[in-house]
């Protein structure tokens, strides 16, 4: 029985010249899992098991810039046609013809696009905290600047090579422990109403984050290392690049353009987590922008990373969401 996350088999596969590193547990049907921003294969450690146990081929990519996987030095390296190849040569060099692909944060945009481009591969589509939203009729860049109004939206923050790298190096460790609390379901508001989604002028984005003195349960001092660890070993800037690529996709998948998902689909996001609350348009609009949806669920009290602290009720969704594809 597969009930350890020590059980997982890591190895590289070659994704159409790209080298990816690949986690994976059981056997069966094959699962895709692609992460956000800033996370690793490991965010899907309680759902990997659950899932192999099921009797899929459960399997965690770290995602292009994160992990071992590689990291081009390029910019447009990270364009959302380079991600969507990656998914499709994983499946490929893993000698499967199709999977299902679930993501969360980034990795749900990098699903929702896999899923658009190649229908034939990914023949299903779980996405967390962040809702689909087709490719619209403003340039993202513009978007941002309105996200904004009397600050900077955070993605307008990280558009600039170098810039948030220069804050976050300075102190990976606060960094990262100030943006995974503050995304959370355990931040408390701000007495000042302000958000981590906007920077004051001549700010940065850590003056908005709050630095706990422990996590919630569902993140451990262990659990945080993992990412500590490989955080210092690799930067941010391949994680980064991947917001700095919005304007990019935008000219490149034109042709998608107001285009449904007509795959069976499942969205789950957090009561607290802000992609979540900001999307409820996007959500609203899933009978036409996914017609063949299967559920979409909001987890009381959860933040933005919702399989790490509510993984039972995500579990309980993905098992019944898999289920449901083979009646």
């Amino acid at each position: 029985m597969l009930q350890s996350i020590n059980e997982v088999r890591h190895h590289h596969v070659d994704a159409f010249g790209t080298r990816i590193h690949v986690a994976e547990l059981g056997e069966g049907p094959m699962v895709l899992f692609v992460h956000g921003f800033p996370e690793l294969w490991y965010s899907w450690r309680h759902q990997l098991p659950v899932v192999a146990q099921a009797g899929y081929r459960a399997v965690a990519i770290d995602v292009r810039g994160y992990g071992s996987s590689a990291s081009p030095a390029g910019v447009d390296d990270y364009r959302m046609l380079c991600h969507v190849a990656d998914n499709v040569g994983v499946v490929q060099a893993l000698g499967e013809d199709t999977a299902i692909i679930v993501g969360h944060d980034w990795g749900a945009p990098i699903s929702w696009w896999s899923a658009l481009l190649k229908p034939d591969v990914f023949t299903a589509l779980g996405l967390l905290s962040v809702p689909y939203s087709p490719r619209g009729p403003v340039r993202p860049s513009t978007a941002f600047r309105q996200m904004g109004g009397d600050e900077e939206f955070y993605i307008e923050y990280f558009q600039q090579p170098g810039r948030a790298e220069a804050e976050i190096e300075g102190d990976i460790d606060g960094w990262l422990r100030g943006f995974y609390h503050s995304a959370s379901g355990d931040a408390a508001p701000r007495s000042d109403g302000k958000t981590m989604a906007t920077v004051a002028p001549g700010g940065q984005l850590r003056d908005r984050l709050t630095v706990p003195t422990h996590f919630g349960p569902w993140m451990t001092e262990d659990d945080f290392d993992v990412y500590l660890g490989e955080f210092r070993r690799t930067g941010l800037t391949g994680g980064l690049n991947r917001y700095r690529n919005a304007d990019r996709d935008w000219v490149d998948l034109a042709a998608w353009h107001l285009a449904p998902i007509t795959q069976p689909a499942l969205f789950v996001g957090g009561e607290r987590d802000g992609p979540t609350r900001w999307g409820t348009a996007a959500i609203d609009r899933f009978p036409v922008t996914l017609p063949n949806l299967y559920r979409s669920v909001v987890v009381p009290r959860a933040g933005h990373w919702v399989q790490q602290e509510a993984a039972d009720a995500v579990n309980e969704e993905l098992l019944g969401f898999l289920s449901a594809l083979t009646r």
